[in-house]
Protein backbone atom coordinates (compact mmCIF):
# COMPACT_ATOMS: atom_id res chain seq x y z
CA UNK A 1 0.00 0.00 0.00
CA UNK A 2 2.83 2.17 0.83
CA UNK A 3 4.32 1.59 -2.59
CA UNK A 4 0.95 2.23 -4.13
CA UNK A 5 0.60 5.44 -2.17
CA UNK A 6 4.07 6.46 -3.17
CA UNK A 7 3.30 5.74 -6.80
CA UNK A 8 0.07 7.72 -6.53
CA UNK A 9 1.94 10.55 -4.96
CA UNK A 10 4.54 10.51 -7.70
CA UNK A 11 1.84 10.53 -10.35
CA UNK A 12 0.01 13.38 -8.58
CA UNK A 13 3.19 15.32 -8.33
CA UNK A 14 3.89 14.69 -11.96
CA UNK A 15 0.43 15.86 -12.95
CA UNK A 16 0.83 19.04 -10.84
CA UNK A 17 4.17 19.75 -12.46
CA UNK A 18 2.67 19.21 -15.89
CA UNK A 19 -0.21 21.54 -14.97
CA UNK A 20 2.22 24.19 -13.72
CA UNK A 21 4.29 23.77 -16.86
CA UNK A 22 1.25 24.14 -19.07
CA UNK A 23 0.15 27.24 -17.11
CA UNK A 24 3.62 28.71 -17.43
CA UNK A 25 3.58 28.00 -21.16
CA UNK A 26 0.16 29.59 -21.39
CA UNK A 27 1.36 32.67 -19.49
CA UNK A 28 4.43 32.81 -21.68
CA UNK A 29 2.29 32.55 -24.80
CA UNK A 30 -0.02 35.25 -23.46
CA UNK A 31 2.93 37.44 -22.59
CA UNK A 32 4.36 36.88 -26.03
CA UNK A 33 1.00 37.76 -27.57
CA UNK A 34 0.78 40.89 -25.39
CA UNK A 35 4.34 41.79 -26.23
CA UNK A 36 3.66 41.23 -29.89
CA UNK A 37 0.47 43.28 -29.66
CA UNK A 38 2.20 46.08 -27.76
CA UNK A 39 5.08 45.93 -30.17
CA UNK A 40 2.69 46.16 -33.11
CA UNK A 41 0.85 49.04 -31.41
CA UNK A 42 4.13 50.79 -30.72
CA UNK A 43 5.17 50.27 -34.33
CA UNK A 44 1.84 51.71 -35.45
CA UNK A 45 2.38 54.75 -33.23
CA UNK A 46 5.91 55.17 -34.54
CA UNK A 47 4.68 54.72 -38.11
CA UNK A 48 1.91 57.24 -37.45
CA UNK A 49 4.37 59.72 -35.95
CA UNK A 50 6.75 59.17 -38.82
CA UNK A 51 3.91 59.66 -41.27
CA UNK A 52 2.93 62.86 -39.46
CA UNK A 53 6.54 64.01 -39.51
CA UNK A 54 6.82 63.18 -43.16
CA UNK A 55 3.58 65.04 -43.80
CA UNK A 56 4.81 68.15 -42.00
CA UNK A 57 8.17 67.83 -43.70
CA UNK A 58 6.48 67.41 -47.03
CA UNK A 59 4.46 70.54 -46.41
CA UNK A 60 7.56 72.46 -45.46
CA UNK A 61 9.46 71.13 -48.46
CA UNK A 62 6.67 71.89 -50.87
CA UNK A 63 7.86 74.46 -53.32
CA UNK A 64 4.44 75.37 -54.65
CA UNK A 65 4.27 78.14 -57.21
CA UNK A 66 7.18 80.51 -57.62
CA UNK A 67 6.84 83.73 -55.64
CA UNK A 68 6.19 86.92 -57.55
CA UNK A 69 8.91 88.56 -55.44
CA UNK A 70 12.58 88.53 -56.23
CA UNK A 71 13.79 90.89 -53.46
CA UNK A 72 10.90 91.60 -51.10
CA UNK A 73 13.05 93.80 -48.83
CA UNK A 74 12.79 96.58 -51.40
CA UNK A 75 9.11 97.00 -50.59
CA UNK A 76 9.45 96.68 -46.82
CA UNK A 77 8.68 99.95 -45.00
CA UNK A 78 11.89 100.17 -42.94
CA UNK A 79 14.41 99.35 -45.68
CA UNK A 80 17.01 102.08 -46.25
CA UNK A 81 17.29 102.22 -50.01
CA UNK A 82 20.14 103.29 -52.27
CA UNK A 83 20.27 106.98 -53.13
CA UNK A 84 19.62 106.33 -56.83
CA UNK A 85 16.16 105.06 -55.87
CA UNK A 86 15.21 108.32 -54.14
CA UNK A 87 12.71 110.31 -56.20
CA UNK A 88 11.38 113.85 -56.01
CA UNK A 89 13.40 114.89 -53.00
CA UNK A 90 16.46 116.54 -54.54
CA UNK A 91 16.06 119.80 -52.62
CA UNK A 92 15.47 118.05 -49.31
CA UNK A 93 18.39 115.70 -49.90
CA UNK A 94 20.74 118.60 -50.67
CA UNK A 95 19.60 120.46 -47.54
CA UNK A 96 20.13 117.50 -45.20
CA UNK A 97 23.53 116.76 -46.78
CA UNK A 98 24.64 120.37 -46.40
CA UNK A 99 23.48 120.51 -42.77
CA UNK A 100 25.25 117.26 -41.79
CA UNK A 101 28.40 117.75 -43.86
CA UNK A 102 30.21 119.68 -41.08
CA UNK A 103 30.41 116.35 -39.20
CA UNK A 104 32.96 115.16 -41.76
CA UNK A 105 35.01 118.30 -41.20
CA UNK A 106 35.17 117.89 -37.42
CA UNK A 107 32.50 120.51 -36.73
CA UNK A 108 29.12 120.39 -35.04
CA UNK A 109 26.20 120.26 -37.50
CA UNK A 110 23.06 122.33 -36.83
CA UNK A 111 19.90 120.85 -35.39
CA UNK A 112 17.18 120.11 -37.93
CA UNK A 113 13.39 120.05 -38.07
CA UNK A 114 12.11 117.82 -40.87
CA UNK A 115 8.37 118.36 -41.27
CA UNK A 116 5.63 117.45 -43.71
CA UNK A 117 2.81 114.93 -44.15
CA UNK A 118 3.27 111.23 -43.41
CA UNK A 119 5.03 109.18 -46.05
CA UNK A 120 6.83 112.06 -47.74
CA UNK A 121 10.39 110.84 -47.23
CA UNK A 122 11.56 112.42 -43.98
CA UNK A 123 12.87 109.21 -42.41
CA UNK A 124 14.08 107.99 -45.79
CA UNK A 125 16.28 111.02 -46.48
CA UNK A 126 17.82 111.43 -43.04
CA UNK A 127 18.41 107.66 -42.85
CA UNK A 128 20.12 107.53 -46.26
CA UNK A 129 22.39 110.49 -45.49
CA UNK A 130 23.42 109.37 -42.00
CA UNK A 131 24.21 105.88 -43.30
CA UNK A 132 26.70 107.40 -45.74
CA UNK A 133 28.20 109.62 -43.03
CA UNK A 134 28.76 106.57 -40.82
CA UNK A 135 30.78 104.92 -43.59
CA UNK A 136 32.77 108.04 -44.42
CA UNK A 137 33.58 108.71 -40.76
CA UNK A 138 34.63 105.10 -40.29
CA UNK A 139 37.11 105.41 -43.15
CA UNK A 140 38.65 108.41 -41.37
CA UNK A 141 38.78 106.73 -37.98
CA UNK A 142 35.96 108.94 -36.67
CA UNK A 143 33.21 107.39 -34.55
CA UNK A 144 29.86 108.81 -35.71
CA UNK A 145 26.75 107.57 -33.94
CA UNK A 146 23.13 107.63 -35.06
CA UNK A 147 20.63 107.26 -32.22
CA UNK A 148 17.18 106.95 -33.75
CA UNK A 149 13.87 106.33 -31.98
CA UNK A 150 10.21 106.59 -32.91
CA UNK A 151 8.33 108.57 -30.27
CA UNK A 152 4.86 107.37 -31.23
CA UNK A 153 4.60 104.48 -28.73
CA UNK A 154 6.42 106.34 -25.93
CA UNK A 155 4.30 107.97 -23.25
CA UNK A 156 6.67 109.93 -21.03
CA UNK A 157 10.00 111.73 -20.96
CA UNK A 158 11.42 109.06 -18.65
CA UNK A 159 10.47 106.32 -21.13
CA UNK A 160 11.98 108.31 -24.00
CA UNK A 161 15.33 108.67 -22.23
CA UNK A 162 15.37 104.97 -21.38
CA UNK A 163 14.62 104.15 -25.02
CA UNK A 164 17.61 106.28 -26.07
CA UNK A 165 19.83 104.43 -23.57
CA UNK A 166 18.62 101.07 -24.89
CA UNK A 167 19.24 102.13 -28.48
CA UNK A 168 22.81 103.29 -27.85
CA UNK A 169 23.60 100.20 -25.76
CA UNK A 170 22.34 97.93 -28.51
CA UNK A 171 24.27 99.84 -31.19
CA UNK A 172 27.58 99.55 -29.34
CA UNK A 173 27.06 96.12 -27.77
CA UNK A 174 27.09 97.40 -24.19
CA UNK A 175 24.95 96.76 -21.14
CA UNK A 176 22.01 99.11 -20.70
CA UNK A 177 23.30 99.81 -17.22
CA UNK A 178 20.11 101.25 -15.72
CA UNK A 179 16.75 99.63 -14.92
CA UNK A 180 13.66 100.75 -16.78
CA UNK A 181 11.91 101.74 -13.55
CA UNK A 182 12.95 102.58 -10.02
CA UNK A 183 15.61 105.18 -10.85
CA UNK A 184 15.38 108.84 -11.74
CA UNK A 185 15.29 110.24 -15.25
CA UNK A 186 18.43 112.16 -14.37
CA UNK A 187 20.32 108.92 -13.76
CA UNK A 188 19.15 107.61 -17.14
CA UNK A 189 20.44 110.78 -18.79
CA UNK A 190 23.81 110.22 -17.09
CA UNK A 191 23.99 106.65 -18.42
CA UNK A 192 23.07 107.88 -21.90
CA UNK A 193 25.88 110.43 -21.83
CA UNK A 194 28.35 107.85 -20.50
CA UNK A 195 27.61 105.48 -23.37
CA UNK A 196 27.95 108.23 -25.95
CA UNK A 197 31.19 109.59 -24.49
CA UNK A 198 32.71 106.10 -24.41
CA UNK A 199 31.77 105.16 -27.96
CA UNK A 200 31.26 108.22 -30.19
CA UNK A 201 33.15 111.32 -31.28
CA UNK A 202 29.96 112.84 -32.68
CA UNK A 203 26.33 111.80 -32.57
CA UNK A 204 22.98 112.70 -34.06
CA UNK A 205 19.71 112.01 -32.27
CA UNK A 206 16.86 111.32 -34.70
CA UNK A 207 13.49 111.70 -33.00
CA UNK A 208 10.76 110.52 -35.36
CA UNK A 209 7.13 111.57 -34.73
CA UNK A 210 8.43 113.86 -32.01
CA UNK A 211 5.10 115.70 -31.67
CA UNK A 212 3.48 112.57 -30.16
CA UNK A 213 5.82 112.60 -27.15
CA UNK A 214 3.49 114.78 -25.11
CA UNK A 215 3.66 113.21 -21.65
CA UNK A 216 0.89 112.28 -19.26
CA UNK A 217 0.24 115.62 -17.57
CA UNK A 218 -1.70 117.77 -20.00
CA UNK A 219 -1.02 121.03 -18.18
CA UNK A 220 2.72 120.47 -17.95
CA UNK A 221 5.36 121.43 -20.47
CA UNK A 222 5.27 118.81 -23.27
CA UNK A 223 7.74 115.96 -22.82
CA UNK A 224 9.21 116.60 -26.29
CA UNK A 225 10.04 120.16 -25.27
CA UNK A 226 12.05 118.95 -22.26
CA UNK A 227 13.81 116.26 -24.30
CA UNK A 228 14.83 118.67 -27.06
CA UNK A 229 16.12 121.11 -24.47
CA UNK A 230 18.31 118.53 -22.73
CA UNK A 231 19.73 116.87 -25.84
CA UNK A 232 20.43 120.05 -27.78
CA UNK A 233 22.37 121.62 -24.90
CA UNK A 234 24.21 118.47 -23.73
CA UNK A 235 27.31 119.40 -25.72
CA UNK A 236 27.39 122.99 -24.43
CA UNK A 237 27.16 121.79 -20.82
CA UNK A 238 29.97 119.24 -21.43
CA UNK A 239 27.73 116.35 -20.45
CA UNK A 240 28.52 115.00 -23.91
CA UNK A 241 32.14 115.56 -24.83
CA UNK A 242 31.75 115.20 -28.59
CA UNK A 243 29.61 116.97 -31.18
CA UNK A 244 25.84 116.63 -30.85
CA UNK A 245 22.98 117.44 -33.19
CA UNK A 246 19.28 116.66 -33.05
CA UNK A 247 16.94 115.96 -35.95
CA UNK A 248 13.24 116.15 -35.04
CA UNK A 249 10.76 114.66 -37.52
CA UNK A 250 7.09 115.63 -37.40
CA UNK A 251 3.91 115.72 -39.46
CA UNK A 252 2.79 118.89 -37.69
CA UNK A 253 3.84 122.09 -39.52
CA UNK A 254 3.10 124.13 -36.39
CA UNK A 255 5.15 121.94 -34.09
CA UNK A 256 7.50 124.70 -32.94
CA UNK A 257 4.61 126.82 -31.67
CA UNK A 258 4.14 124.48 -28.69
CA UNK A 259 7.78 124.34 -27.59
CA UNK A 260 8.90 126.09 -24.42
CA UNK A 261 10.95 129.25 -25.01
CA UNK A 262 14.13 127.79 -23.51
CA UNK A 263 13.84 124.66 -25.62
CA UNK A 264 13.17 126.67 -28.76
CA UNK A 265 16.24 128.82 -28.13
CA UNK A 266 18.45 125.80 -27.43
CA UNK A 267 17.11 123.63 -30.26
CA UNK A 268 16.96 126.46 -32.86
CA UNK A 269 16.68 124.09 -35.86
CA UNK A 270 17.18 124.47 -39.58
CA UNK A 271 13.90 123.63 -41.29
CA UNK A 272 13.47 121.13 -44.13
CA UNK A 273 9.95 120.90 -45.58
CA UNK A 274 8.69 117.71 -47.26
CA UNK A 275 5.60 118.22 -49.45
CA UNK A 276 3.26 115.49 -50.68
CA UNK A 277 4.39 113.39 -53.63
CA UNK A 278 2.40 113.82 -56.83
CA UNK A 279 1.17 110.91 -58.97
CA UNK A 280 4.17 111.07 -61.34
CA UNK A 281 6.65 110.97 -58.46
CA UNK A 282 4.81 108.05 -56.86
CA UNK A 283 4.89 106.19 -60.16
CA UNK A 284 8.64 106.73 -60.41
CA UNK A 285 9.16 105.63 -56.80
CA UNK A 286 7.42 102.36 -57.60
CA UNK A 287 9.33 101.90 -60.85
CA UNK A 288 12.55 102.32 -58.89
CA UNK A 289 11.48 99.37 -56.73
CA UNK A 290 10.23 97.33 -59.66
CA UNK A 291 13.06 94.85 -59.13
CA UNK A 292 11.47 93.77 -55.85
CA UNK A 293 9.44 91.53 -58.19
CA UNK A 294 10.46 88.98 -60.77
CA UNK A 295 10.89 90.51 -64.26
CA UNK A 296 7.70 88.93 -65.61
CA UNK A 297 5.58 89.18 -62.46
CA UNK A 298 3.83 92.55 -62.94
CA UNK A 299 1.12 93.44 -65.41
CA UNK A 300 1.71 96.80 -67.10
CA UNK A 301 -1.18 98.57 -65.35
CA UNK A 302 -0.16 97.58 -61.80
CA UNK A 303 2.29 100.43 -61.08
CA UNK A 304 0.07 103.21 -62.53
CA UNK A 305 -2.90 101.92 -60.53
CA UNK A 306 -0.94 101.71 -57.24
CA UNK A 307 0.37 105.25 -57.83
CA UNK A 308 -3.15 106.52 -58.53
CA UNK A 309 -4.52 105.02 -55.30
CA UNK A 310 -1.63 106.48 -53.29
CA UNK A 311 -2.06 109.91 -54.89
CA UNK A 312 -5.65 109.88 -53.66
CA UNK A 313 -4.28 109.23 -50.15
CA UNK A 314 -2.52 112.62 -50.03
CA UNK A 315 0.66 111.50 -51.82
CA UNK A 316 1.86 109.09 -49.16
CA UNK A 317 4.75 107.02 -50.58
CA UNK A 318 4.65 104.65 -47.62
CA UNK A 319 1.07 103.74 -48.45
CA UNK A 320 2.02 103.27 -52.10
CA UNK A 321 4.79 100.84 -51.16
CA UNK A 322 2.51 99.02 -48.70
CA UNK A 323 -0.10 98.60 -51.42
CA UNK A 324 2.54 97.45 -53.92
CA UNK A 325 3.75 94.78 -51.49
CA UNK A 326 0.19 93.83 -50.50
CA UNK A 327 -0.81 93.14 -54.09
CA UNK A 328 2.21 90.85 -54.46
CA UNK A 329 1.40 89.05 -51.21
CA UNK A 330 -2.14 88.46 -52.42
CA UNK A 331 -0.87 86.93 -55.67
CA UNK A 332 1.49 84.67 -53.69
CA UNK A 333 -1.27 83.54 -51.33
CA UNK A 334 -3.31 82.40 -54.31
CA UNK A 335 -0.37 80.69 -55.97
CA UNK A 336 -0.57 82.98 -58.98
CA UNK A 337 2.53 83.90 -60.93
CA UNK A 338 1.56 87.43 -61.93
CA UNK A 339 0.37 90.51 -60.03
CA UNK A 340 -2.68 91.92 -61.79
CA UNK A 341 -4.96 94.91 -61.45
CA UNK A 342 -7.49 92.86 -59.49
CA UNK A 343 -4.83 92.12 -56.82
CA UNK A 344 -4.18 95.85 -56.43
CA UNK A 345 -7.88 96.68 -56.08
CA UNK A 346 -8.51 93.90 -53.58
CA UNK A 347 -5.43 94.86 -51.59
CA UNK A 348 -6.58 98.49 -51.53
CA UNK A 349 -10.01 97.43 -50.27
CA UNK A 350 -8.41 95.41 -47.50
CA UNK A 351 -6.12 98.27 -46.54
CA UNK A 352 -9.02 100.74 -46.41
CA UNK A 353 -11.14 98.36 -44.37
CA UNK A 354 -8.65 96.67 -42.10
CA UNK A 355 -6.08 99.32 -41.32
CA UNK A 356 -8.50 101.59 -39.51
CA UNK A 357 -10.81 98.98 -38.07
CA UNK A 358 -8.06 96.69 -36.77
CA UNK A 359 -6.36 99.68 -35.23
CA UNK A 360 -9.58 100.63 -33.45
CA UNK A 361 -9.74 97.20 -31.79
CA UNK A 362 -6.40 97.75 -30.07
CA UNK A 363 -7.13 101.19 -28.63
CA UNK A 364 -7.57 101.82 -24.93
CA UNK A 365 -11.09 102.47 -23.67
CA UNK A 366 -10.47 106.20 -23.28
CA UNK A 367 -9.10 106.48 -26.81
CA UNK A 368 -12.10 104.55 -28.14
CA UNK A 369 -14.47 106.92 -26.38
CA UNK A 370 -12.57 109.94 -27.73
CA UNK A 371 -12.65 108.54 -31.26
CA UNK A 372 -16.31 107.53 -30.98
CA UNK A 373 -17.38 111.00 -29.89
CA UNK A 374 -15.37 112.63 -32.69
CA UNK A 375 -16.76 110.23 -35.29
CA UNK A 376 -20.28 110.90 -34.02
CA UNK A 377 -19.88 114.62 -34.76
CA UNK A 378 -18.62 113.86 -38.29
CA UNK A 379 -21.45 111.38 -38.89
CA UNK A 380 -24.34 113.46 -37.56
CA UNK A 381 -23.28 116.87 -38.78
CA UNK A 382 -25.73 118.29 -41.29
CA UNK A 383 -22.89 118.91 -43.70
CA UNK A 384 -21.64 115.62 -45.15
CA UNK A 385 -17.92 115.06 -44.71
CA UNK A 386 -17.56 118.14 -42.52
CA UNK A 387 -14.70 118.64 -40.09
CA UNK A 388 -15.04 118.26 -36.33
CA UNK A 389 -14.08 121.25 -34.14
CA UNK A 390 -12.30 119.95 -31.05
CA UNK A 391 -14.52 121.95 -28.61
CA UNK A 392 -17.59 120.19 -30.06
CA UNK A 393 -15.91 116.79 -30.06
CA UNK A 394 -14.93 117.27 -26.43
CA UNK A 395 -18.49 118.19 -25.38
CA UNK A 396 -19.81 115.05 -27.04
CA UNK A 397 -16.98 113.07 -25.40
CA UNK A 398 -18.17 114.37 -22.01
CA UNK A 399 -21.73 113.27 -22.78
CA UNK A 400 -20.56 109.78 -23.82
CA UNK A 401 -18.46 109.32 -20.68
CA UNK A 402 -21.46 110.35 -18.55
CA UNK A 403 -23.66 107.82 -20.32
CA UNK A 404 -21.08 105.09 -19.80
CA UNK A 405 -20.23 106.19 -16.27
CA UNK A 406 -16.58 106.25 -17.39
CA UNK A 407 -13.65 108.35 -16.21
CA UNK A 408 -13.51 111.75 -17.87
CA UNK A 409 -10.24 113.19 -19.17
CA UNK A 410 -9.42 116.86 -19.67
CA UNK A 411 -9.96 118.60 -22.99
CA UNK A 412 -6.19 118.65 -23.57
CA UNK A 413 -6.01 114.88 -23.12
CA UNK A 414 -8.98 114.36 -25.44
CA UNK A 415 -7.27 116.44 -28.14
CA UNK A 416 -3.99 114.58 -27.62
CA UNK A 417 -5.70 111.20 -28.04
CA UNK A 418 -7.44 112.24 -31.25
CA UNK A 419 -4.30 113.84 -32.67
CA UNK A 420 -2.41 110.58 -32.13
CA UNK A 421 -4.85 108.85 -34.46
CA UNK A 422 -3.80 111.13 -37.31
CA UNK A 423 -0.48 109.27 -37.52
CA UNK A 424 -2.40 106.11 -38.47
CA UNK A 425 -4.29 107.82 -41.27
CA UNK A 426 -7.68 107.68 -39.52
CA UNK A 427 -8.05 111.44 -39.47
CA UNK A 428 -6.24 114.58 -40.53
CA UNK A 429 -5.76 117.52 -38.19
CA UNK A 430 -5.37 121.25 -38.60
CA UNK A 431 -5.19 124.22 -36.28
CA UNK A 432 -7.95 126.85 -36.62
CA UNK A 433 -8.57 130.30 -35.21
CA UNK A 434 -11.91 131.67 -34.03
CA UNK A 435 -10.88 135.15 -34.91
CA UNK A 436 -9.60 137.99 -32.85
CA UNK A 437 -9.83 137.13 -29.17
CA UNK A 438 -11.56 133.83 -29.93
CA UNK A 439 -8.57 131.59 -29.39
CA UNK A 440 -7.29 128.55 -31.28
CA UNK A 441 -8.70 125.07 -31.59
CA UNK A 442 -7.97 121.83 -33.45
CA UNK A 443 -10.14 120.62 -36.31
CA UNK A 444 -10.39 116.93 -37.19
CA UNK A 445 -11.37 115.44 -40.56
CA UNK A 446 -11.96 111.73 -41.11
CA UNK A 447 -10.20 110.11 -44.04
CA UNK A 448 -12.59 107.15 -44.01
CA UNK A 449 -16.15 106.34 -43.02
CA UNK A 450 -16.84 107.50 -39.43
CA UNK A 451 -19.89 105.21 -39.24
CA UNK A 452 -17.77 102.09 -39.79
CA UNK A 453 -15.44 103.23 -37.03
CA UNK A 454 -18.34 103.82 -34.62
CA UNK A 455 -19.80 100.39 -35.41
CA UNK A 456 -16.48 98.72 -34.67
CA UNK A 457 -16.04 100.61 -31.39
CA UNK A 458 -19.43 99.56 -29.98
CA UNK A 459 -18.45 95.91 -30.54
CA UNK A 460 -16.40 96.40 -27.37
CA UNK A 461 -18.62 95.05 -24.57
CA UNK A 462 -17.62 97.97 -22.37
CA UNK A 463 -19.07 100.42 -24.90
CA UNK A 464 -21.91 98.50 -26.51
CA UNK A 465 -24.62 100.26 -24.45
CA UNK A 466 -23.92 103.55 -26.19
CA UNK A 467 -24.61 102.01 -29.61
CA UNK A 468 -28.39 101.96 -29.10
CA UNK A 469 -28.71 105.69 -28.45
CA UNK A 470 -28.18 106.99 -31.97
CA UNK A 471 -31.11 109.44 -32.06
CA UNK A 472 -30.20 110.93 -28.69
CA UNK A 473 -26.56 111.15 -29.75
CA UNK A 474 -27.56 112.96 -32.93
CA UNK A 475 -29.52 115.56 -30.95
CA UNK A 476 -26.54 116.10 -28.64
CA UNK A 477 -24.21 116.58 -31.62
CA UNK A 478 -26.51 119.07 -33.34
CA UNK A 479 -27.03 121.04 -30.12
CA UNK A 480 -23.27 121.33 -29.56
CA UNK A 481 -22.61 122.30 -33.17
CA UNK A 482 -25.28 125.00 -33.03
CA UNK A 483 -23.81 126.37 -29.80
CA UNK A 484 -20.31 126.37 -31.28
CA UNK A 485 -21.28 128.21 -34.46
CA UNK A 486 -23.37 130.79 -32.57
CA UNK A 487 -20.39 131.92 -30.51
Amino acid sequence: MAGSDQGGTDQSTLREEETRSQAAETETDAAEVDAAGNSASARDEVDSAENAQRSIRDMLDEEGGASVFDNRDLVEPDTIIDEERIVGRDDQLESVVSFLKPTLQGNRPPNMLLYGPAGTGKSLIVGAVTEQIIELCKSKGERFGVVSINCQPINTLDQAVYELVQTVAKNVGAEVGVPETGVSTKRKYRRLYELINENYDSVIFILDEIDLLVGRRANDEPAYSKLLYQLSRASNTNEIEGRVSVAALTNDPKFMENIDGRAESSFNPRDVYFPDYDANQLRQILKNRRDAFRPDALEDDVIPLVAAFAAQSHGDARKAIDLFRGAGDLADERGEEEVREEHVRESQEEIDKDRSLKLVEGLTTQKKISLYATAAVARHSRRSGSSVPSPVGFKVYQWVTDELDADQMTRETYVKYVKELSTYGLISTSRKSRGRGGGMYMEFTFTGDPTAIMDRIVEDTRLETIGGQDELLQSVVNAQLNEFHEK
